[in-house]
């Protein structure tokens, strides 16, 4: 069985990188628990100072898997619970992570997977990316990365994101300012690598974590409180009708009339 997640060392920098081409990347636990070892072997791994996160084939990621959202609907509110947790560890392993953690974007990057991207400490996409908190399209909440997004963006945009649930460019992603830089697909690879890089050569390993750590518990001082919370509201949310209804219409490819 192949690796849904790979991992490299070169140059003092970890790639990485999401490999369920097949499936656009899409999350399932299996996968969320394999990227959150990958992350806490990179951050103890002495060959490694920065760390950068993509994706194989045309997407990023897609959001959660099929199986997995049919697998929710069957979950019981302890087993909902345990499941949050689970998302909750990947995102807050990446966001307290002692290394600097680059997103490299190409194609979409949905629900799930722009959460994913979001928690980076920095964000590179192509002008052909697409983005988008779309759980509210389906009956879901995007509670986790709620927690994160309203430090990245001001509120005025995080509620009409969350809300609306729409998709929006990598252009607009910038304009928000939720990435950091937009760049030709042609040229990524060798844009992140440089970035990456220049971290490496230019900055004390040391004073990177201290930064980090320092901006992270100064701007949001509250996380795990709102983490905590998210947890709850996530796994109630999966036993509501309306999550049942999206569900089943989102599997079925039926329009929802909400």
């Amino acid at each position: 069985m192949e690796n849904l997640v790979l991992y490299r060392v070169e140059e003092r920098i970890a790639t990485i990188t999401l490999n369920r081409p097949e499936k656009r990347n899409a999350l399932n636990p299996q996968l969320i628990l394999e990227l959150t070892e990958k992350f806490i072997y990179a951050s103890e791994d002495d060959a490694v100072k920065v760390i950068v996160l993509k994706a194989n084939g045309g997407s990023f990621s897609a959001g959660a898997d099929l199986e997995y959202l049919q697998q929710l609907q069957q979950n019981t509110f302890e087993e909902n619970v345990i499941d949050s947790n689970n998302l909750k560890k990947l995102f807050t392993t990446i966001y307290y992570l002692p290394k600097i953690v680059i997103a490299q974007v190409e194609g979409h990057a949905i629900a799930g997977g722009c959460g994913l991207a979001t928690i980076c400490d920095i964000i590179f996409a192509t002008p052909e990316s697409s983005f988008g908190y779309t759980e509210v399209k389906i009956g879901f909440v995007p509670a986790i990365v709620s927690c994160f997004l309203k430090q990245k963006v001001n509120e005025t945009i995080a509620k009409e994101l969350l809300l609306t649930g729409k998709t929006f460019t990598a252009q607009e992603a910038l304009e928000y300012k939720l990435i950091n830089y937009v760049t030709n697909s042609a040229e990524i690879n060798r844009s992140v690598k440089e970035f990456a890089l220049r971290l490496c050569s230019e900055s004390s390993g040391n004073s990177l974590m201290i930064t980090k750590q320092l901006i992270n518990q100064t701007t949001n001082p509250l996380l795990e409180k709102s983490l905590e919370f998210a947890v709850q509201i996530n796994a109630r949310v999966r036993e509501s009708e309306d999550f049942k209804k999206g569900i089943a219409s989102f599997l079925n490819k039926e329009k929802i009339n909400w």
